[in-house]
């Protein structure tokens, strides 16, 4: 076994290679780890190693990103109840787990109750069956890996379930697999009989606390998580108790992604204070007895400052990123929850049927029991000289039998009117708008869809209206919004596509209704020029196509022109020209385009 973990700030793979060794000797006290970046070899080569390092006997299993709450809790095993003629339960995933790990896929998008699933059993070690007239309390002490696609910025696993992990890991840059430590499953095992009889002492532990403090650590587990880290890496390295290099590893692992703040600089009055004492006793040392004095201070300092220590060892091992960020003055970017979770559509057992198919009951499906009896009808003769035991008038179902009934939900589709304010004929163009949306409101009641408006003139872009039923509320925006100015249409389709980025992620469809002439005349940094604003128009409107949004040019000029045309092709949009106010007209068109996208289904 060797005498000291290697340095993780020199490699990142050696980083990353350390958490696993640390994570598989104790899984559950830990917490996890949290892995960002693609899949990839680097990623796969890291579960290998976790997977190598855990015992044998200790699973490990994945945890898909629908999974039900049934298979994650436990529950009544349908099957099992039909054939005995009582309820039967079965183990969900984290009790089947209990020992081992957990790894969660795509977790930036993972449910709410999944995560808060998961973060209970991190908190008790158990897991807690009451449903389907099932009621048990099982035993799941779980480490989880939670797998971080990275693929927007603003996506994060829910901060909950992150605040119960030991580490974050960020492999996005880490291209290349380099060697493993020299340890192995024989040392994870020692590591395992040692680390309950592994002490920290007081020293240690304010110098973790205080490296907390110092980097705007405020979380209370990150410090509880430290603590156990420290103890964890002295087990790997055969100490019954906590060294200042663990301590400093720990610091590292732990408070260095995590950092809110950096470190003041040092104080200038410690460096004063040498110049307090009379002078005449300062010329004497400088002959071979100073050296000695020197080399004494040096072995007093590593215990005198092991705080500073720590508190290096976390700073060096701050991301470089949030180390220029820290710097400049910004906060660290904050995990949005769950990411994009909202835009996965919930579908339960209400809606339009789709067809009937076989299988479990699952989210979005119900069980159909009439195929399902039909099904199992012809094998009763064969099921029940399988089992004379069984009672005879029972039926006998069984998994394979299982058929259901799948559903379309309804969605609610959000139409977004972005209109052209600018130019002389901006009263026209807003009466247009505020026709069609008094029409499509009127419907809003029946259909529940819902209607927003943004204006755009000048240099900017702004939402009038926010996703709104309210005839009233959309009357006041449009009332308010003036005329003139330039036509920023590329400003203007970025405040729409972010609109409806919005929508999306509340599981809604929405439509854009784009109400121009096509002439930009005002670039996105608020710069004139119509060549340079056309071509970042275009580009806007290309952007609109590749994210899929569905959306409707109307041409409100009064001689309409190529480039209203060119502008609705390069969104993937359906052209109108309306040379005059005519809101049926609008209402229409923006009816047949909504019925396109599919959000009337149901």
């Amino acid at each position: 076994m060797s005498e000291a973990a290697p340095d993780p700030a020199l490699d990142p793979w050696t980083t990353a290679a350390l958490v696993a060794l640390l994570l598989a000797i104790d899984p559950h006290s830990l917490g996890g780890a949290s892995l960002r970046g693609p899949a990839g070899p680097v990623r796969d080569a890291w579960l290998g190693l976790l997977r190598a390092c855990i015992p044998p006997q200790a699973p490990m299993r994945r945890l898909p990103i629908g999974v039900s709450e049934g298979r994650l809790l436990g529950g009544l095993d349908l099957a099992a109840t039909l054939r005995a003629g009582r309820p039967i339960g079965e183990r969900g995933v984290l009790a089947e787990a209990d020992g081992g790990v957990v790894v969660a896929a795509m977790a930036e998008r993972i449910l709410t109750t999944t995560a808060a699933c998961l973060s209970a059993a991190l908190d008790t070690g158990t897991v807690t069956t009451a449903r389907d007239g099932i009621a048990s309390v099982n035993p799941a002490r779980i480490g989880v890996v939670a797998l971080d696609e990275g693929i927007a910025d603003d996506e994060r696993p829910p901060v909950a379930l992150l605040d119960r992990m030991a580490f974050l890991l960020d492999f996005t840059e880490l291209t290349r697999v380099g060697d493993d430590p020299d340890y192995g499953l024989d040392d994870v095992t020692d590591a395992r009989a040692l680390l309950p009889r592994v002490t920290l002492g007081e020293e240690a532990l304010s110098a973790l606390v205080g490296t907390a403090v110092v980097l705007g650590v405020d979380s209370l587990r990150a410090s509880l998580m430290a603590m156990r880290v420290a103890k964890t890496a002295a087990a790997l390295n055969g100490r019954s108790e906590v060294a200042k290099e663990d301590a400093a590893l720990a610091a590292r692992l732990v408070f260095g992604p995590r950092a809110t703040r950096l470190p003041p600089p040092h104080d200038q009055p410690p460096e004063e204070q040498p110049e307090e004492p009379p002078p005449p006793e300062e010329p004497p040392p400088p002959t071979d007895e100073s050296d000695q004095p020197s080399d004494e201070q040096e072995e007093q300092e590593p215990p005198q400052n092991l705080e500073d220590l720590v508190l290096e060892a976390a700073k060096a091992s701050i991301p470089p990123g949030l180390l220029e960020q820290l710097r400049a003055g910004k906060p660290p970017q904050q995990s949005r929850g769950s990411g994009k979770a909202g835009a996965m559509q919930k579908k339960g057992a209400r809606g339009r049927p789709t067809g009937i198919r076989k299988g479990a009951p699952q989210p979005g499906a119900r069980l159909n029991l009439v195929e399902t009896l039909r099904a199992a009808a012809p094998w009763q003769r064969l099921r029940r000289a399988e089992q004379p035991d069984d009672n005879a008038s029972r039926v006998h179902v069984r998994s394979d039998d299982f058929h259901v009934t799948r559903f379309r939900p309804r969605t609610e589709t959000t139409t977004i009117f972005a209109v052209d304010a600018s130019g002389s004929a901006a009263a026209s163009r807003l009466a247009e708008a505020k026709g069609a949306v008094e029409l499509l409101l009127a419907d809003c009641y029946v259909r529940r869809d819902q209607v927003a408006v943004i204006g755009f003139r000048g240099t900017t872009a702004e939402i009038l209206l926010p996703p709104t039923r309210s005839l009233v509320r959309a009357k006041r925006a449009l009332a308010g919004l003036p005329g003139g100015g330039g036509t920023p249409i590329a400003t203007g389709l970025g405040v729409a596509m972010a609109l409806a980025d919005q929508v999306r992620r509340r599981g809604q469809t929405p439509t854009i209704v784009m109400l121009t002439d096509g002439r930009a005349n005002v670039g996105r940094d608020g710069s004139g020029g119509r060549a340079k604003a056309q071509a970042e128009a275009m580009e806007a409107a290309k952007q609109m196509r590749l994210a899929g949004l569905a959306s409707l040019l109307v041409d409100i000029s009064p001689r309409p022109a190529p480039q209203g045309q060119e502008l609705a092709g390069a969104m993937g949009a359906r052209y109108v020209a309306l040379p005059y106010a005519d809101a049926t007209l609008l209402s229409q068109a923006v009816k047949v385009v909504t019925a396109e996208t599919g959000g009337r289904n149901g």
